[in-house]
């Protein structure tokens, strides 16, 4: 794939409406040196030099595609604290739309990342993980009332993702796609496409199998329409009218957070563009190798795919 058709695949996404729908997380990172162990305890003391905060789960999901140019909605659940007024702002400023729902009875989800000479020394969660009902759940129902190209549901188990939604988005009748978790297995049939990593495959069956035989049961019993596992360093499998795996792509692995994120997203628009999947895996993989060679939570931008291509990362 050369450089002309990368932009013209860039070009396609621009004409997209896809919802991300799921658990948002903030992610927050504060950032700081270690030079001597704490007197209380034997503990590093870290001296805070920074912080930050970034969209994460199904935020990073939205942030993915809105860097690539497709208008994006993000639909799902914060608290009335100050970190959904953080979010809220992240979301401007990626220019994403905002359909998040608040509800007073639970916090926003966030995870707090402690990290010196690049190392994460410690990470600290915030969360509530009750499903969601009541008035939050008609709310968030009634969010998925738009006209849309397709939806991608984003699952980390922290609530939002339960029968009701996943019922109602069937019933819409669009391309969704989903990046699941194993507990909520049964949520996901008749998926367009499902994106779940290895160990997450393998958690949703109950005996081991060879990866072609876990990929094949695995679509067969929840009919899907095409399934791709993620492999980590060995790239992806592709499970759809035949097997295929396509290599990675990463020059260099410095952190592994939110890769999935990108390839959902990465796929799913690519799909709705009309592209094969054998181009749609070999892109997301691509993008998949930018974020990994960043720091945290991350994004990949049509200048650094652009610039891949000229480094002999070719699609």
């Amino acid at each position: 794939m050369d450089e002309d058709k990368v932009l013209k695949i860039l070009e396609a996404f621009k004409k997209l409406r896809i919802l991300v729908v799921g658990d948002i997380i903030l992610d927050r990172y504060i950032f700081g040196r270690v030079e001597r162990i704490s007197p209380e305890a034997p503990v590093p003391v870290v001296e805070v030099e920074r912080e930050e905060f970034r969209l994460g789960g199904a935020g990073n999901v939205a942030n993915n595609l809105s860097s690539l140019g497709v208008k994006t909605y993000l639909l799902g659940v914060v608290g009335q604290d100050y970190g959904r007024h953080i979010i809220k702002g992240l979301l401007r400023e990626s220019n994403i739309e905002d359909l998040t729902v608040e509800d007073p009875n639970r916090p926003t989800t966030e995870k707090t990342r402690i990290v010196a000479l690049s190392q994460q020394l410690l990470r600290i969660d915030f969360e509530d993980k009750k499903v969601i009902e009541g008035n939050v759940l008609r709310r968030l129902l009634e969010g998925l009332d738009l006209e849309l190209d397709g939806v991608i549901v984003s699952d980390y188990a922290k609530g939002v993702v339960c029968k009701e939604l996943m019922d109602r988005i069937r019933e819409k009748g669009v391309f969704f796609s989903v990046d699941p978790r194993p507990q909520n297995k049964s949520l996901y049939i008749k998926a367009n496409l499902m994106t779940p990593n290895e160990k997450e495959a393998k958690s949703m069956l109950s005996q081991e199998d060879s990866l072609q035989e876990m990929g094949w049961k695995l679509k067969r019993e929840l009919k899907l329409n095409t399934l791709i596992i993620t492999l980590g360093p060995r790239g992806i499998a592709l499970f759809d009218r035949d097997f295929k795996i396509f290599p990675a792509r990463a020059k260099q692995v410095y952190d592994v957070s939110g890769a999935g994120d990108t390839v959902v997203a990465l796929l799913t628009a690519c799909a709705l563009s009309g592209l094969d999947w054998d181009v749609a895996c070999e892109f997301a993989n691509v993008c998949a190798g930018i974020v990994v060679s960043k720091l945290g939570t991350a994004t990949v931008k049509p200048e650094e795919i652009l610039q891949s291509l000229e480094e002999g990362c070719r699609v």
